[in-house]
């Protein structure tokens, strides 16, 4: 983790000593006003959800269409993860029926015109044991960052659980995920999208619930 921020912050240094005309512009992906209801996750309350054994990404809060749409072309050196704090029984509960211990990554996702919703898996990131960061809100600066290009998507994989689900929203908030279209309820199940170069679809739609994760990008001139 030392070695990832020191290589963040000697790259953000190098933008800034570059020419005038070159530099990069910085923005938090994912990143929108605060809403109504404020975006909580609902762990440790009852019931506690998590995203659990799925790659996702939001589609919409409120009247913001496609929040984690990266805006232009540049470099993802870091994300962002707003973690609940679930109670010793509901830890030791996701981890024994969510396949271990809490852990998540980001994905790069590059929409493909056919078959319907399906999208094409260009990077990730190394995943993180979650569980030291619940109740806080953490970035994670990547030492290997992650190229993208204008209107890729910036994807949560979680291959376990994740206490990263806020709930209570209108209809008009609702994120997909890439479950085949007959197992949209069966949230135990294996799903995620890791295979680099691979295609899926992300057939499953959840409403009025947001995933609290974020990017940030460097984007290039």
């Amino acid at each position: 983790m030392k070695r990832a921020f020191l290589a963040l912050i000697v790259g953000i240094a190098a933008l800034l000593l570059a020419p005038i005309g070159a530099l990069g512009k910085l923005t938090e992906v994912g990143e929108i006003p605060e809403t109504t209801p404020p975006t909580v996750s609902s762990c440790p309350s009852n019931p506690c959800l998590v995203v659990s054994r799925t790659t996702g990404f939001q589609v919409k809060v409120g009247n913001v269409r496609s929040p984690l749409t990266v805006p232009r072309a540049g470099t993802v050196v870091a994300w962002t993860i707003k973690l609940g704090k679930p109670n010793p029984t509901q830890i030791k509960f996701f981890n024994a029926n969510e396949g271990g211990e809490a852990t998540a990554g980001i994905a790069i996702l590059r929409k493909q015109k056919k078959p319907n919703l399906s999208y094409l898996l260009v990077a990730q990131s190394p995943l993180v044991k979650l569980q030291p960061y619940f109740g806080m809100t953490t970035q994670f600066p990547l030492e290997r960052t992650l190229q993208v290009k204008k209107g890729d998507i910036v994807a949560l994989t979680v291959p376990s659980w994740a206490p990263a689900l806020a709930l209570g929203f209108a209809s008009s908030t609702s994120w997909r995920a890439s479950r085949p279209k007959a197992q949209c309820s069966k949230t135990s199940t294996q799903s995620t999208h890791t295979q680099i170069g691979s295609v899926l679809q992300y057939y499953c739609l959840y409403s009025t619930a947001r995933l609290t994760y974020s990017a940030t990008l460097i984007s290039t001139p």
